[in-house]
């Protein structure tokens, strides 16, 4: 899938002043979601950087797991090459020799990446780099998600796997609480050789060397059947094996509404589930989502059940351009890996008022403490709309 144009995206560099340990964490400002900053390092990476923004796993600092890795490889001095799976916001490009290889899946990091300076490539687990890469790196780095599942982290094992040649090492990163241990074993199976190296609280990382040997095989998609629909989930995507209790909550509530020949958006689609749904009633649906693995789902969804629709890998809005719809259905996020960023939320609802036509509707679906009514005001009148095994589903009309 060609990925369309940020109209959003600046290409410049950031320039840093002094190092990222001294940087103070600049304050949320209204309209601030887009800028790019210094992330916040601790003294033990005193002289490196990384930029960052809201939507980055860390944000404001770097991820924990992250900064050991770098550590790590600073301490073993590794220079050269280095393909880095999970690059974030370029930690290891500021690593004295190192050549990056920066890769990600998410949207804002790939912002991010980007004003650094760097030339990331967009890619998920299991997917080639050998077009943009044909000689493969002898270290390769990756940060382990374990809070996305068993299943996806296991993805995230194979595919370091097959990119890293015989005799090259693998130095990989994660929490302790978060299954590390067990990935390890894992890759060590397969990589033949191996052992913890760091430690720091609850934040691991082992280096790995690969012998020859077939590497494992990705862990398969899951599907379900939900209201005449197959649904197909990636590893990792949220709500892959079942339609979570809000977006059911959502959908009951639009249950009965016409939605023939209307632009649809469907934000955070995730598995597409609820861009599907509208589509099987007629809607003219766009489905965006800053998860590159979710992008994959989604339109593996449209497909499997014959449906139209136009997907978008996009930090919130940013892909969307100059596009205005008649109706707007989110679930936003409030977790980026193991932090709780309302920021994001915020944006999805700045976004969505945007994007929405004079006399559109936005519906969302949150967690019932979550307080979203404030921003949605600026939208329009907020209506609550139903109330429920603690989920809330809100409308607004936006004034014509």
């Amino acid at each position: 899938m060609n990925r369309p144009k940020n109209v959003n995206e600046k290409k410049q560099k950031v320039r840093f002043s002094r190092p990222a340990a001294q940087e103070k964490a600049a304050p949320l400002r209204e309209g601030a979601y887009g800028d790019v900053r210094p992330a916040l390092l601790p003294p033990r990476l005193d002289g490196l950087r990384a930029l960052t923004k809201p939507g980055v796993r860390g944000f404001p600092e770097v991820d924990a797991a992250q900064a050991l890795l770098a550590a790590t490889l600073r301490k073993d001095r590794v220079q050269g090459e280095v393909l880095d799976l999970t690059a974030m916001g370029g930690l290891l490009a500021s690593l004295p020799g190192v050549t990056l290889r920066a890769v990600e899946g998410s949207a804002t990091a790939l912002t991010v990446l980007r004003g650094a300076g760097l030339e990331p490539q967009a890619a998920v687990p299991g997917e080639s780099l050998s077009e943009r890469w044909p000689e493969k790196a002898k270290t390769v780095a990756l940060v382990l998600a374990g809070d996305r599942g068993n299943a996806y982290a296991l993805a995230q094992v194979a595919w370091a796997h097959a990119n890293t040649p015989p005799g090259g090492t693998l130095y990989i990163a994660g929490d302790r609480d978060k299954g590390f241990d067990r990935y390890v074993r894992a890759a060590g199976a397969a990589f033949g050789t191996g052992e913890t190296v760091a430690r720091d609280g609850g934040m691991r990382v082992a280096k790995l060397v690969r012998r020859p040997g077939p590497t494992p095989p990705l862990p398969p998609a899951e599907t379900y059947e939900e209201d005449g629909l197959k649904v197909v989930g990636l590893p990792g995507v949220f709500s892959a094996a079942k339609p979570d209790r809000a977006t059911a909550l959502l959908l009951r509530e639009l249950e009965g509404l016409d939605f023939s020949g209307q632009r649809v958006l469907d934000l955070g689609c995730g598995t597409g589930l609820i861009g599907a749904w509208a589509a099987k009633r007629g809607a003219e649906v766009t489905l965006v989502d800053a998860d590159l693995q979710s992008v994959r789902s989604a339109q593996a969804t449209l497909d499997a059940n014959g449906l139209a629709g136009e997907v978008l890998h996009s930090d919130v809005g940013a892909e969307l351009g100059e596009r205005l719809f008649d109706v707007i259905l989110t679930n936003p996020p409030f977790h980026v890996g193991r932090g709780v960023v309302l920021d994001v939320a915020r944006e999805f609802i700045a976004s969505a008022n945007r994007h929405l036509k004079p006399g559109g509707t936005l519906y969302v679906v949150a967690n019932e403490p979550l307080p979203y009514e404030k921003p949605l005001a600026d939208v329009g009148n907020v209506e609550e709309r139903v109330r429920e095994a603690g989920f809330k589903v809100l409308k607004v009309k936006k004034p014509e």
